[in-house]
């Protein structure tokens, strides 16, 4: 008689239930979801402290590469939880509707230097329908000769649309300046707000 177990059959129709039970019970460090809007699909993540990514989906790699970048550098605990980001997707709604002209999201920084972190924070301050400068962003930023580095910052930015680095502009009204989702969408975004007509 033979006393040794047969070895575990694996069921690939188990293995992915219990996959799909994990993820619907289980609590990410990151929840994340993506959000349709007139500027395109955007990737948007957030912490426990806040909105912490919201991504062009088309931008830097695609949706692959922020959640690689987002587990990366804040934790590999990423799960799709949309649920999580319904104010988020309310609030963009709102915004791209002409019904709101500021964001009441609270902003988790986990993806910023500390320098940049400050240029972004003066960059919430920047009102809807208005402009600011690289130059004075730095400035308020405590540091007025860093304007290439707030340029730098500002490029970064984790989070656009909600931090409007669409408002700051080149000094001396050289153009209005790049941006990480493309020039095409900081001139929809500064059209809406009425700064650019046509």
């Amino acid at each position: 008689m033979n006393d040794e177990l047969a070895p575990p059959t694996f069921d690939p129709a188990d293995a992915a239930a219990a996959a799909a039970r994990f993820t619907a019970t289980a609590e990410p460090d990151v929840s994340y979801a993506l959000i349709e809007s007139p500027v395109g699909t955007l990737v948007a993540a957030r912490t426990e402290v806040g909105l912490a990514c919201l991504s062009y989906s088309d931008h830097a790699g695609g949706v692959d590469a922020v959640l690689d970048a987002i587990s990366t550098r804040i934790s590999p605990r990423v799960l799709e939880k949309p649920a999580r980001l319904d104010d988020v997707r309310r609030e963009l709604d709102e915004y791209f509707e002409h019904r709101r002209t500021a964001f009441d999201l609270d902003i988790d920084w986990a993806l910023t230097s500390p320098f940049a972190e400050k240029v972004l924070r003066a960059t919430t301050a920047i009102p809807f329908g208005e402009i600011s400068t690289y130059a004075q962003v730095a400035a308020q930023a405590g540091n007025a000769k860093a304007s290439r580095a707030a340029g730098n910052a500002l490029s970064a930015n984790p989070v656009p649309i909600v931090v409007p680095c669409h408002r700051v502009l080149h000094t001396g009204g050289k153009g209005i300046g790049n941006y990480t989702g493309g020039v095409h969408r900081k001139e929809a975004l500064l059209r809406l707000e009425g700064v650019l007509l046509g």
